[in-house]
C-alpha cells in the first residue's frame, strides 16, 4: 500500500498574504462649503499601530479631515473608512472605534470630571460599572485623578488638555485622534503629553496627530502627510523628508581662497566662499564630507575644522507650502524663515 501524499502536498501549498484592515482609509475624500474646498481629493491610509501626523498651516484641511471622519462634517464626496467600517453608511461601527481629543472645550461643565467621563462612555454602550471603572483609569493615565471631583471650569488650562486627552481615552479607543493637543501649553506639559501618548502607541494604539509644530511631528511620528489649502502634498515619514532638503557643509580653511576652488562632483548643488570659510550644500552632508575633504587637500588646502548643519522638517515643509522643491535653492533655514 503506497504512502498518503497529504503530508507533501501541505509543504507544497504556497503560503498567502494576510490581510490586513487599515486603521484609516481614505480615497478622493472632498469637502465643500460653497466655493470654499476644505477638502481637495484627500487619499492617504494609516496602518494600524501607526503613529500618523497631519502636518500643515492653520486652513490647510487638517481639522475637517478629523471632522470627517468622525462623523461631526459630511463629506462632499469620495470614501473614507475605519477599521474597515465606512464612516458614514457603518457610522457608529466606525464611531465607537475612535477616541477624539478636539481642539475645543466641548465639555460638559457642570459636572465632575469624572461623572463627564463616565456619561461619555455610556453614550458608547458601556455599563455603569464597567465606564467608572475606565473614568479612573483614564484620569490615572493623564495625571489629573486627584481632581476627579472638581468641575472642568475649575482646572487649569494644562488640566484642561489633560482631561481632554483622558475622555478620549475612556471608550478605550483603537484609533485616537488628537487635534492639536498641545497647543497653547507649556514646554513640561508637552513633554508629559508627549510621553503619554507614546506610551500609547506602543501598547498598540493607532494614533493621528495633528499639529502646526514641526518638532512635534518629527519626534512623534511615524510618517506625516503634509496638507495645504486642501491638498495632501506628501507623504513619508520624517527621516525621508528631510532628505529630500539640502544639507549644509562649513569647512574652514587655512588658507581661505578668494575664488571657491573647483571640485568635481555631482552630489554638490552650490559653493561659495564666506570669509574663511567654504560653505557648500549638497543633499547628503554626511556622505559627501569625506570626499571634500580629500579633494580639498589634493588642492593644496588645509581644513581647520568641518560643521554640518543638517536640512530640518521646517525647511522641508516651508519649501513644500510655499510650491518649492526642497533643496534646489540651497537656502539656508534663516533664509527660508525670512
Amino acid at each position: 500500500m503506497s504512502e498518503s501524499p497529504t503530508h507533501d502536498i501541505l509543504f507544497q501549498l504556497p503560503l498567502l498574504p494576510i490581510a490586513v484592515t487599515l486603521a484609516i482609509s481614505a480615497s478622493n475624500l472632498k469637502k465643500s462649503y460653497g466655493e470654499v474646498q476644505a477638502l481637495d481629493g484627500i487619499s492617504l491610509s494609516v496602518e494600524q499601530g501607526e503613529f500618523f501626523g497631519l502636518l500643515g498651516p492653520n486652513g490647510a484641511g487638517k481639522t475637517t479631515f478629523i471632522n470627517t471622519l468622525v462623523g461631526l462634517v459630511k463629506k462632499s464626496s469620495g470614501d473614507a473608512s475605519v477599521f474597515g467600517y465606512d464612516i458614514e453608511t457603518e457610522y457608529r461601527e466606525a464611531r465607537d472605534r475612535i477616541g477624539l481629543a478636539p481642539q475645543e472645550y466641548n465639555v460638559d461643565r457642570f459636572f465632575p470630571i469624572r461623572e463627564v467621563l463616565i456619561h461619555k462612555a455610556g453614550y458608547h454602550g458601556i455599563t455603569e460599572a464597567e465606564a467608572a471603572s475606565r473614568a479612573e483609569t483614564a484620569l490615572k493615565t493623564v495625571g489629573i485623578y486627584d481632581k476627579r471631583n472638581t468641575r472642568f471650569d475649575w482646572l487649569s488650562g494644562g488640566m484642561k488638555r489633560r482631561f481632554m486627552l483622558a475622555r478620549a481615552l475612556v471608550t478605550d479607543p483603537e484609533l485616537l485622534i488628537l487635534d492639536e493637543p498641545t497647543a497653547g501649553v507649556d514646554v513640561e506639559l508637552r513633554h508629559d503629553l508627549w510621553e503619554i501618548i507614546t506610551e500609547l502607541n506602543d501598547s498598540g494604539t493607532t494614533i493621528l496627530l495633528t499639529t502646526h509644530y514641526i518638532e512635534e511631528a518629527e519626534r512623534l511620528c511615524d510618517r506625516v502627510a503634509i496638507m495645504d489649502q486642501g491638498r495632501k502634498l506628501t507623504v513619508a515619514s520624517p527621516e525621508s523628508l528631510m532628505e529630500r532638503g539640502s544639507d549644509t557643509i562649513r569647512l574652514t580653511l587655512a588658507d581661505a581662497p578668494s575664488e571657491p576652488p573647483a571640485i568635481d562632483d555631482d552630489r554638490i548643488e552650490s559653493l561659495w566662499i564666506e570669509g574663511a570659510q567654504l560653505v557648500v550644500t549638497a543633499r547628503t552632508g554626511g556622505e559627501i564630507a569625506p570626499a571634500l575633504i580629500r579633494a580639498l587637500d589634493h588642492s593644496g588646502h588645509t581644513v581647520l575644522d568641518m560643521n554640518i548643519e543638517r536640512t530640518s522638517l521646517e525647511e522641508v515643509f516651508v519649501s513644500l507650502t510655499n510650491g518649492e522643491e526642497p533643496g534646489r535653492t540651497g537656502a539656508s533655514q534663516q533664509e527660508v524663515a525670512q
